[in-house]
């Protein structure tokens, strides 16, 4: 029988080559026009010249190379098959993977705490590794949403805009400190995500992602036009930085400094160390909350809604209660993140909260593999250190990065860190729950 499966995912040498024919008929009509013509500058006036052998060539290369992926494919499809036969056979043999899980997350966070040690004085690889975590905690936030739940939400930046505004308007407006509009920034970030929950619970799938979409869009436009309060498309600027228990990061005057309280040399390094520490300890944080949250009888009314909604509530579950404490979690995070992010820039606008920003969280959390905290931080690590480390290649730079992400789906379509750490066990012998 597993055979008979296997044969029926199979494809043929002459039908992948027939594939590769397709696609690379379709790359030279569509390479004609955008390769193979092209303008030239004669005098002031404009000729067309043809780049035949360039066009010949990208033509091949997309004949190789949907050759070489329909390949891939088909033997990873096999693989994949291999696996699931031998996990009918053995169904513990997920349980061995989760020590190393284990062993890789602590590894992960002992790099973290030394990293701005051993980058002391590369101030580029400590703001990148700050990038990384403020993703990691938006990761984590959506995920409770949307990995944990299973509501689709492509409008999760709204609440990261609302966090980060809240903090703006308190400590421009009002003179709030960063640990004092903290807990009111993610308050009100918690009560926007009700706002966004109660007209949304009988929706799901595409019909909730819409709506969703939507209101993340209405915040970045009162954001845009609503200039009395946001500044408008100017945005809100001298937003004061976090300091180290009241001492500042800046040169010795008469207050007492970072610098001369401790008796060091005055360095911008130093705010950036800090800011790179308090992220993290807030993502860590993030992490032990809402790992916790899972373990607690709401984070498996979480998963159970996720997996069948009407026995639930045939349970008697309330599905209502459920969806809003997801969505009013969830954006609680997102709100500390836009906390921090608007106290690191010092300054934030609409066009720091755009779609764009949705769609990369939305698929960190699908990369990383959905409910998978470890997950959200290698998705986090590949989607920020990807585009970075391709600064050099120009204009292919994104192309790249969406190659890499498509072979990444292509090798794990349940994401990096499929599998996920059950919320309850049984013993197998005696039936007790562990």
């Amino acid at each position: 029988m597993a055979a008979l499966v296997l044969a029926q995912h199979s494809t043929s040498p002459a039908e992948r080559l027939k594939d590769a024919a397709a696609v690379a008929f379709i790359a030279l009509l569509l390479g004609i026009p955008m390769i193979g013509l092209t303008t030239v500058d004669q005098g002031g006036a404009l000729r067309i010249a043809t780049r035949w052998p360039t066009l010949c060539i990208f033509v091949g290369v997309c004949f190789a190379g949907r050759l070489l992926l329909r390949y891939a494919i088909d033997r990873l499809r096999a693989r994949k098959q291999a696996r699931e036969r031998s996990a009918v056979s053995a169904p513990t043999a997920d349980q061995a993977t989760s020590p190393l899980l284990t062993w890789i997350g602590w590894a992960a966070l002992g790099i973290s705490v030394a990293l701005p040690m051993l980058f002391s004085e590369n101030r580029y690889v400590v703001d990148t590794a700050t990038t990384v975590l403020i993703y990691v905690m938006l990761g984590w936030g959506l995920n409770v949403v949307v990995g944990l739940a299973g509501l689709l939400d492509l409008g999760y930046v709204a609440f990261y805009a609302v966090g980060a505004y809240t903090y703006g308007l308190l400590s421009t407006q009002f003179g709030w400190g960063f640990w004092q509009a903290l807990p009111v920034a993610g308050a009100v970030a918690a009560s926007f995500g009700i706002l966004l929950g109660w007209p949304t619970l009988r929706l799901r799938g595409d019909y909730l992602a819409i709506v969703t979409l939507g209101f993340g869009e209405i915040i970045r436009i009162i954001l845009v036009n609503w200039t009395e309060l946001s500044g408008g498309p100017n945005g809100i600027a001298s937003i004061p930085r976090p300091s180290f228990f009241g001492l500042p990061f800046k040169p010795p005057g008469d207050d007492p400094t970072f610098a001369s309280f401790f008796g060091l040399e005055f360095s911008t390094n130093h705010r950036i160390v800090f800011l790179y520490y308090l992220i993290l300890a807030l993502a860590l944080l993030t992490n032990l909350f809402v790992s916790r949250m899972r373990k607690l009888p709401i984070g498996r009314a979480w998963e159970a809604i996720r997996e069948d909604e009407i026995a639930c509530k045939a349970m008697g579950i309330n599905a209502r209660n459920v969806k809003l404490s997801a969505f009013a979690i969830g954006a609680m995070l997102g709100g500390f993140a836009g906390v921090f992010f608007a106290a690191r820039q010092g300054f934030i606008s609409p066009e720091s909260f755009t779609f764009n920003e949705s769609a990369i969280i939305l698929a960190i959390v699908v990369l990383g593999g959905m409910g998978s905290q470890l997950g959200v931080v290698l998705a986090s690590l590949v989607l920020v250190l990807l585009p970075e480390l391709g600064r050099d290649f120009a204009e292919y730079r994104m192309l790249l990065f969406g190659a890499a992400m498509i072979l990444i789906m292509i090798w794990k379509p349940g994401g990096i860190l499929s599998h996920r750490e059950p919320t309850l066990r049984y013993l197998a012998t005696t039936g007790d729950k562990r």
